[in-house]
């Protein structure tokens, strides 16, 4: 079995709650963009010690390769799965996050840019 077999997306039960939402924001502070990737955007996500979400990693792809931006980790019951970054984004053709929720695994969103 792949790691990719794991991981989850748009089509299964629960994404409301689990598929990464990746926007490209307005930064207030420098006037340029910055990405804001939403886990439970539709339908929150709990946020309790026995169920959460875990982290959140997200990735560029650039001429066919992921390329590793960031990885935030968050802790039960403080942690809010929405996160913020700033990245320079040239060459890259999408974004894509992966979150890992403690209870129904691996859940992947994307942007295509």
């Amino acid at each position: 079995m792949k790691l990719g077999d794991l991981v989850k997306g748009g089509a299964q039960e629960g994404k409301e709650k689990h598929v990464p939402v990746v926007e490209l924001v307005s930064c207030k502070e420098c006037g340029e963009n910055a990405i804001k990737v939403t886990v439970g955007k539709e339908v929150a996500h709990p946020n309790t010690v026995e169920h959460h979400i875990k982290w959140i990693a997200l990735f560029g792809v650039k001429n066919g390769v992921a390329v590793h931006i960031a990885t935030f980790d968050l802790g039960p019951t403080y942690g809010k799965p929405t996160v913020v970054t700033h990245a320079n984004l040239e060459g890259l053709s999408e974004l894509v996050a992966v979150e890992y929720c403690n209870i129904h695994g691996l859940w992947e969103g994307s942007l295509k840019l």
